[in-house]
């Protein structure tokens, strides 16, 4: 497919975004939330011939699963955003000049966002309700494996701007192809920013094939210290919901590291985890701790693969260090600069920790599991950036936004 002509529509579509006013936008997002809730049925039968082509068994799998729980998880999220503040036309900054000139850096709309994600097609719901309150077009490139969910989805949203006198072309869904996709990485005459969500291999595509900023999110290897001052109680929690809540999201807990003091304490610490069947890795010292003390059959040996693999499955490796310097280099050297943390009763431990681990979020005796939009009070998420620059975890609408700069003046002109 040629997708020029479509990216000509979503760019002229977007210009009258500038036009809406907030209250208009509000009141869609709620329709669109009703809508979303109204046509559940329909959303599950579409998704379920999704689900159909995949295996249970498959990482994904949870990922692509569309049920009415989570269905109205997502209606209450766009119905947040609904009710958040409008990110546009703030003023950053303002000052006035010798020369009279009045300047102000207000913030405004990207334009045009591209999305590539694979199966997830909550994401198609977030992005849009996002990217419409922060006055952003947005085309999406979902996977094949959700491409029945996403076009349902798409289909019922369109049908909701069409309703209220809005220009559907401000959201288009492009064939599931990998043309499409290269078309979309080096439509730069239409499109200002791409953001992947999805797989290490599908960010590091987009990133090396891209002629447009991209900024990335998704892949997240995850690490929780148990420190030498721990808690074991608040360990044993935090561990089993870091890992097992969610196996298959970014948040979720790939490594426990360990120090080699607290070694007696790991069976008690990965007892819940025993629970939900989750296979271990574990390095010779680890190994040896939990001999007798968990399931054999979920206990193996540590090998190359163990250390930086995001599991997306019920499973997790285990790193003993000798200090809480050691942690700190062991995750700054596999981990994705998402989310890490440390379990600790020590206050200079966490301040170690804290100051030195590279992530975008970084806590002290909670679970990662916690790194998500809504949780941050955001309303809901385009992802998780993993990057420094403009952006950095958890990305809402504020990050949806640039800025622009105001001069005002009377006559002046510059010697």
């Amino acid at each position: 497919m040629n997708c020029t002509p479509v990216f000509k529509n979503v760019v002229k579509a977007g210009q009258s975004l500038n036009l809406l006013d907030d209250i208009m936008v509000s009141k869609v997002l709620r329709l669109v939330a009703e809508a979303a809730e109204n046509n559940s049925d329909y959303i599950i039968s579409e998704n379920s011939k999704d689900l159909s082509r995949m295996p249970e068994s498959d990482p994904r799998y949870d990922r692509l699963l569309l049920s009415r729980q989570r269905i109205m998880a997502i209606v209450s999220d766009i119905k947040r955003v609904a009710e958040m503040d409008s990110p546009l036309s703030r003023v950053l900054s303002e000052s006035e000049r010798p020369s009279g000139l009045k300047i102000r850096r207000i913030s405004v709309p990207f334009g045009v966002i591209g999305i590539i994600y694979e199966a997830r097609p909550n994401v198609t719901f977030d992005v849009f309700s996002l990217c419409f309150k922060s006055g952003n077009a947005c085309v999406l490139k979902g996977g094949s494996d959700a491409i029945n969910s996403n076009t349902a989805i798409v289909k019922i949203i369109r049908s909701v701007l069409t309703e209220n006198g809005i220009n559907p072309d401000i959201l288009a869904l492009l064939p599931a192809g990998r043309s499409e996709t290269n078309q979309l990485l080096n439509a730069s005459q239409y499109v200002d920013l791409i953001i992947p969500r999805g797989s290490r291999g599908l960010i590091d595509f987009v990133r090396e094939n891209a002629t447009i900023p991209v900024i990335e999110t998704g892949a997240g290897i995850c690490h929780t210290y148990f420190d030498e001052y721990g808690d074991r109680e608040k360990g044993r929690s935090i561990i089993n919901n870091a890992k097992t809540r969610r196996v298959s999201v970014c948040n979720a807990l790939d490594c426990l590291v360990i120090h080699e003091k607290r070694l007696a304490d790991l069976a008690y610490l990965t007892g819940l985890c025993a629970g939900k069947n989750v296979i271990i890795y574990a390095d010779p010292s680890s190994y040896r701790a939990l001999t007798g003390n968990y399931p054999a059959e979920l206990l193996k040996k540590t090998d190359r693969n163990s250390f930086g693999t995001e599991f997306l499955s019920y499973k997790m490796a285990i790193k003993t260090v000798s200090s809480c310097d050691d942690a700190v280099i062991h995750i700054n050297k596999f981990g994705s600069k998402h989310s890490e943390a440390i379990i600790s009763e020590n206050k200079k431990s966490i301040d170690l920790f804290i100051k030195l681990v590279d992530a975008s979020s970084v806590y002290s005796n909670a679970s990662t599991a916690f790194t998500d939009g809504s949780e941050f009070g955001l309303g809901t998420e385009i992802g998780i950036s993993t990057q420094k620059l403009h952006a950095r975890g958890p990305m809402a609408l504020e990050a949806l936004t640039t800025y622009k700069w105001i001069i005002e003046g009377n006559g002046q002109i510059r010697s």
